[in-house]
């Protein structure tokens, strides 16, 4: 199963991104294989609005099916679940740990956004 994790930099090493819409890069993993890719959110990054659906919309269109994220907001929250990706909020870390977390299952699945649109 690929796994995004919003990060503030390329690699393990970097610290996750609070921000989903505006996250600088995402890091694409897929647990079972141990194969890392990071892809760049400049677009969205920079969008004047919508960032957080047009975000939404390239995790799903890279196949992911679990985001490990800060916040999400209701309209990007709504465009991943359509999309069957299940939301795993976290508070601080780097990539690498919070990947051990959702490996070990101590994350909990969000079950709604935790910030209004615009944040």
């Amino acid at each position: 199963m690929k796994l995004a994790i919003t990060s503030q930099g390329e690699g393990l090493a970097s610290s996750v991104d609070p921000r989903f819409g505006r996250a600088k890069v995402f890091v694409l993993v897929e647990p079972e294989t141990g194969t890392v890719k990071t892809v760049d959110n400049a677009v969205n990054l920079n969008a004047m609005q919508g960032a957080g659906i047009q975000a939404a919309k390239q995790i799903v269109e890279l196949g992911a099916k679990a985001l490990i994220t800060g916040h999400v907001g209701p309209k990007a929250f709504a465009t991943l679940q359509a999309g069957g990706v299940t939301i795993y909020p976290v508070d601080s870390g780097t990539v690498a740990e919070v990947l051990e977390q959702f490996k070990a299952g101590t994350l909990k699945a969000a079950t709604g956004a935790d910030v209004e649109g615009h944040w």
